[in-house]
């Protein structure tokens, strides 16, 4: 009994151990399927994320690289943009140097003429004179036509400029050169031995009256005249008018002298 029971313990201790070695080895082989089994699922799963990772990157790469070359496209535009901006600026800054140069030009143009006028209108406007100590307006012409005259004078050419002096005193009535004029040109006609014609014109400038310069030496010319023409009583009455009028004068003691002779 006891030894029956013995062999029956080994055997079944024995069977018991194998029983737990086949369970041990089983449930080993059982979780290495369940653990591959996992493993794939995850590197399955691994993967397809990968893979929708990887068209994620390809799909914002295409992106990007559409944006970058938009970008580009835009810079482009922007560059002819701004090279057509230049030249255009360029284009108005020529053209405002020539608006410039052609406003200076303008200018120019508009103060030389302005100038000119100015020049112009100053010939025929009354300018002052002073003649024989007087002053008095003269227009362009009157002064012109006088100094030509006087020109002739005293080239001494007496028979041309009695002509000039009364074309001047025709063309100039109420000249200020009047009183100086009508002393040349007797002056002219004394020269040419017309005596008659030169007292005329003494005279006449001794009817202007004032106190001409001259009027003391047309006083002496008259005398002269009359003397040349041969009346004594005349010349003296003359100038004893010539001492009376301009006493302490050189011409005055001139007519003294004269006097004294004819007596």
């Amino acid at each position: 009994m006891s030894a029956f029971s013995f062999s029956s313990i080994g055997r079944f201790v024995r069977f018991a151990t194998v029983c737990v070695v086949l369970l041990s080895y089983f449930g080993s082989a059982c979780a290495g399927l369940f653990d591959d089994e996992e493993a794939r699922k995850a590197i399955l799963d691994l993967r397809q994320k990968m893979q929708e990772s990887q068209l994620r990157l390809e799909e914002e790469t295409r992106r990007a690289s559409e944006d970058s070359a938009q970008l580009r496209r835009s810079l482009i535009e922007l560059q002819n943009q701004l090279d057509v901006a230049r030249t255009d600026i360029a284009k108005l800054r020529g053209q405002g140097e020539q608006l410039v140069r052609d406003l200076s030009e303008a200018q120019r143009l508009q103060k030389d003429t302005t100038q000119s006028l100015d020049e112009r209108v100053r010939k025929f406007e009354p300018s002052r004179v002073s003649v024989d100590g007087r002053e008095f307006l003269a227009d362009a012409s009157e002064k012109r036509d006088y100094d030509a005259a006087m020109d002739i004078f005293r080239k001494g050419d007496f028979g041309p400029v009695q002509l000039a002096f009364v074309e001047f005193l025709n063309r100039y009535p109420k000249t200020g050169y009047r009183q100086s004029a009508l002393f040349w040109l007797g002056n002219a006609q004394y020269a040419t031995r017309d005596y008659k014609e030169a007292i005329a014109s003494f005279r006449a400038l001794v009817a202007q009256g004032g106190d001409h310069v001259r009027m003391p030496e047309t006083l002496l010319a008259i005398a002269n005249c009359q003397l040349e023409m041969k009346d004594s009583k005349g010349a003296r009455k003359t100038l004893d008018d010539l001492i009376a009028h301009y006493p302490g004068t050189e011409t005055a003691q001139a007519a003294k002298d004269r006097l004294a002779r004819l007596r």
